[in-house]
């Protein structure tokens, strides 16, 4: 198949992949002290990262969504949502999981339980309610 490397699988062609939000308060001068755009291209280093209007989770400024690989979905995993991501640490520790391979594929270091929260229930076009999976 063209645009795969040679001997690599379906499941590894779909990487993990970070969604960061980067608008109203995410990413904004609101959330002092935290060099947004190295953030993110320290994130982009590690795994395709998307930059997302606001996920309407504002007390939760930055908010980073982990998805999970290919492998990872079929292993079960779902997004994790994590926000008050405001520190180079916290965005280290995300980016060694990422590079492990993310949800569904690399244990989840411990300390980023602190950061990991249910985002609320939202409304979609067809009126039904979603689970935060973006």
């Amino acid at each position: 198949m063209p645009g795969r490397p040679a001997g690599r699988t379906v499941d590894e062609a779909v990487p993990c992949r970070v969604v960061v939000c980067r608008d109203c308060c995410c990413g904004s001068p609101k959330v002092a002290a935290t060099d947004h755009a190295a953030q993110t291209a320290r994130l982009g280093e590690e795994a395709p990262v998307r930059v997302s209007a606001c996920l309407d989770v504002c007390d939760q400024a930055n908010v980073i969504v982990v998805q999970p690989s290919a492998a990872g979905r079929a292993a079960g995993a779902r997004p994790v949502w994590l926000g008050l991501v405001n520190d180079p640490a916290a965005t280290e520790d995300i980016a060694a999981w990422v590079r492990a391979g993310g949800p569904g594929v690399a244990r989840r270091p411990e300390i980023l339980d602190l950061y990991v929260f249910t985002p609320p229930r939202r409304r979609t076009s067809s009126g039904l309610s979603s689970r935060g999976d973006l």
